[in-house]
Order: C-alpha cells, then sequence, then structure tokens
C-alpha cells in the first residue's frame, strides 16, 4: 500500500482531469446553481412589482421539471397507451417519442435573456425599421382584467416583425409567450426563442400523440395563468388582409381552462404596417396558390447588407409607420355561459371581429385603397378621400402624422411611388404596371372597415359550417 506507483504524465492529467469534473458536478457546480438561482429569484420578484401580470411560477420552472411533468400527464400517457396499441410498438418506444415531443415543444425561459436581452433588440430594431404608434388601447378595460386570469393575446399575422413590435409594446405587461412554427427550429435561434419563453408547434401534424402533448402543455400554462399570445390565423397573411381563423390551439386553450378555475381573458391586438419586410414574397406566394415562402438566404442577407450600408452612409429612410392597437378583452368564462356547446367557433369568430375593428389606418394603406377603389386620382382628390374615410370611420383609429392629411397623403405617395407601385401622370396618381398585386396587398389591410365590414363578417360566419 505504500509503494511508489508510476503513470504516464498524459494519465495522471487524465485522472486529475475526471476527479475535478466529479467534484465540480456533485459539490460546486449544485452550490453555483442554488447562489444564481437564489439571486435570479430575487430578481424577478423585483422585476413582478413593475410588471402588469407577474411572470408566473411556472413559466420559471426547470425546463427538466416541466418536461416530466408533461410526459407524465394522465391524458399523455393515455395516448402513449393507444398509440402502442394502434402501431403494434413497445409502450417504451411510444414514450420516448412523448418525451421528445416534449423535448421539441417546452420552452427554457430566462428572465434574463427575455428583460435584458430580447426587449432591447425588440425596442432597437421596432424604431430603428419604422415609426411606431401606439393606436386604440382602452386602457380602463385592460386595468379592470382580474388579477389572476390567465391572458391571452390573440393577434392578425402581418409580418414576422409581429413578434418583436408586440414585444416590445407589451414590456411593461408581462412576458409573452408565443406559439411559434417550424421556420424557427433552427439553430441558434431556436435556442434564443426558447430562452424568450416560446414554444414550438408543428402546424401541420396529424399524429394524435403530439397533438395531446402539445394540448397538455398549453393546458397547464393556461391553468397556471401564463399571460400567452397568438395568431388565431395559424399563419402569415398572403392577402394582407384578414383570414379566416384556425382552432386547433384556441380549442386547446377553451379546452383546457377550467370553468370553475382561474379564467382565461382575450385580449385583441391589431398590427399595422406602412410597409410589410415581406411583401414580394408573401404576395408571391399567393400568387402560386400555396404557403411555400421561396426566400433564399443570399438574397436576404444581401437585402439587410444593403440597409446597413445605407444607414452608416446616412442614406436610410424608416419604412413608415407601423402601429398597434389593442380592442376590447373578451373574458372566457362569460363568453360561455352565452354560448350554446362547445363554444370554440363562435369564440373565433367573435375574437377575429374583434381584432379587425381596431386595424390601425395608416397612410400607405389609406392612399393604396383609394387609388385601387377610384383608379388614378389627384392630390386634391386623395385628400377629399381621407375626410370622407374620417367621416365613414369615427371609431376607427386612423393615424395622421402631424394632424396634416396633406402630409399624410405626401407619406403614402412617397413610399408607394419609390417602390414602383404608383406612377404620375399629369398630376394624377395611379397604379403602375408592374406591382398591382403589391397595391391590392396593402389596401387589402383596411378592405373590411372601408366596406363597412360586410364581406369580412360573411366569410367569418362560414367557418361556422367547417
Amino acid at each position: 500500500m505504500t509503494q511508489t506507483v508510476e503513470l504516464p504524465l498524459w494519465l495522471f492529467v487524465l485522472i486529475v482531469l475526471f476527479a475535478a469534473v466529479t467534484f465540480a458536478s456533485h459539490f460546486l457546480f449544485p452550490s453555483v446553481r442554488w447562489f444564481f438561482r437564489r439571486r435570479l429569484e430575487r430578481a424577478v420578484a423585483r422585476l413582478n412589482t413593475r410588471l402588469a401580470r407577474p411572470i408566473q411560477p411556472f413559466k420559471l420552472a426547470r425546463r427538466h421539471d416541466m418536461i416530466q411533468r408533461l410526459i407524465y400527464d394522465p391524458e399523455v400517457a393515455r395516448a402513449v397507451r393507444d398509440q402502442a396499441r394502434d402501431e403494434a410498438i413497445p409502450e417504451a418506444v411510444a414514450f420516448e417519442q412523448a418525451r421528445r415531443y416534449a423535448r421539441e415543444i417546452v420552452p427554457g425561459f430566462s428572465a434574463f435573456t427575455y428583460f435584458s436581452f430580447a426587449i432591447r433588440l425588440a425596442r432597437f430594431l421596432s424604431n430603428a425599421l419604422y415609426r411606431v404608434r401606439l393606436g386604440h388601447v382602452d386602457a380602463e378595460a385592460l386595468r379592470g382584467i382580474d388579477p389572476e386570469a390567465t391572458v391571452v393575446f390573440v393577434m392578425n399575422h402581418r409580418s414576422n416583425m409581429d413578434y418583436v413590435l408586440v414585444t416590445y409594446l407589451a414590456a411593461e405587461q408581462s412576458a409573452l409567450s408565443y406559439a411559434v412554427g417550424e421556420w424557427a427550429r433552427v439553430w441558434p435561434l431556436s435556442r434564443l426563442i426558447r430562452a424568450m419563453g416560446a414554444y414550438f408547434i408543428r402546424r401541420r401534424s396529424r399524429s394524435d400523440l403530439y397533438r395531446k402533448v402539445l394540448a397538455a402543455y398549453v393546458r397547464h400554462a393556461t391553468e397556471a395563468g401564463v399571460t400567452q399570445a397568438m395568431f388565431p390565423e395559424g399563419g402569415l397573411s398572403l392577402s394582407g388582409g384578414l383570414g379566416r381563423p384556425k382552432l386547433g390551439l384556441l380549442k386547446y386553450i377553451v379546452d383546457g381552462a377550467d370553468p370553475a378555475g382561474r379564467d382565461v381573458v382575450f385580449v385583441p391586438v391589431s398590427i399595422n404596417y406602412d410597409r410589410v419586410l415581406e411583401d414580394t414574397i408573401l404576395t408571391a406566394a399567393a400568387s402560386r396558390g400555396e404557403r411555400r415562402f421561396r426566400a433564399r438566404i443570399g438574397v436576404i442577407t444581401i437585402w439587410f447588407l444593403k440597409q446597413f450600408w445605407w444607414r452608416i452612409t446616412g442614406r436610410f429612410h424608416r419604412f413608415g409607420y407601423a402601429a398597434v392597437s389593442f380592442g376590447r378583452p373578451l373574458s372566457l368564462s362569460g363568453f360561455r355561459t352565452k354560448a350554446k356547446g362547445d363554444p370554440t367557433v363562435p369564440l373565433a369568430r367573435e375574437l377575429m371581429a374583434r381584432i379587425g375593428a381596431v386595424v390601425p389606418v395608416l397612410p400607405v394603406p389609406l392612399v393604396a385603397w383609394l387609388i385601387q377603389q377610384n383608379g388614378p386620382m389627384t392630390r386634391s382628390a386623395l385628400a377629399a378621400g381621407f375626410d370622407h374615410a374620417l367621416a365613414a370611420l369615427p371609431h376607427a383609429h386612423i393615424h395622421m402624422p402631424r394632424d396634416d392629411r396633406h402630409y399624410a397623403i405626401e407619406v403614402g405617395l412617397r413610399q408607394l411611388i419609390e417602390r414602383r407601385i404608383l406612377v404620375e401622370s399629369d398630376g394624377r396618381f395611379g397604379p403602375g404596371t408592374e406591382r398591382q398585386d403589391l397595391l391590392a396587398y396593402y389596401a387589402a389591410s383596411i378592405a373590411h372597415l372601408m366596406d363597412g365590414g360586410a364581406a369580412y363578417a360573411a366569410e367569418l360566419s362560414a367557418i361556422a359550417g367547417s
């Protein structure tokens, strides 16, 4: 036992490294994690005093614990047994599939990432690209929401900037938990999005087991009071106007809400832009009749580099206005008592109607709509059209820069002429021959307001039979 043992230097170094890792993992790391977690809990407690909707403990739980809670949910366990029976596979194999789905869905929220990085980045990007305006807000109705209720922001989906813009404007309310599609499941973007509290969903999955795991996560988050944000249209608008709502995620929320427990309050949010960054990609997809976006990474990179070069050389101009309006909140418990049977379909119709009612009317969409409806117009005719819109839409949020309709017309015309959507001839402004699809795209964003909402109401009623 006292004899000297000779070892090669490389083996001695390897043994020391293994010993150091073992010591750190068993003694040092737990203490360090406990130290930082205690500091994080104190920081979140201070942060919650400033937020209208405090961050719920469920959102701060460790990701591993949330995954375990999800895969042992009784509904998921039943789905695992059904999957194993239907596909004639061992239950252990089906259970591992459920575990993979849970790992894919469950976020890993970081309060530090969200409030120290994401909010600042969202504020910078929003104000760097647009002149951001807050439209209609019923502050009294928002303050009157039950503090214990689960709040769900329900939004129309115009651009991928929607995530950034609403995150920035809702920063004083709470940390939002978004449902994000497959497009964001790429490294390292997926890690950042998970750290912001978003959860991934497969919009076209036909697996019953996957849907049960997703429904279980939404139910747990809803029961825990996590503030959520969702796009009921299910994807970006290809036409520029409001689309028909998809019922999947909304039904998970409705089914997961206990009528005798915590109420769910939906807050309609309407977003509109003078320029949507992806407009040419979206209109091209609409002309093909498919939702496949053929955007090459090289073209996107060159576009960003060009904008950056223009910015550092002082030639960059922001893309007009971006506006967000908040509509009348809707209580699920109150709506459920009035609905007969499953309230999901009438709830979807009502939410989309409330979103449509407060869509901001901006200079570019209004000029585009007037010219699309009337053909080539002079500046004086456009001014008369603005006056008519103001009189016909007394409750809509019509953004009038500098409270000057003539300046608003110039803002709208400048954007549309620079992009060759409009052309000027003999003092009259009319559609160009190259990009009429973009003129229709921007006009469609407010068309449901300008025609009294009759066409969109008829389209919404069609989902009752679908």
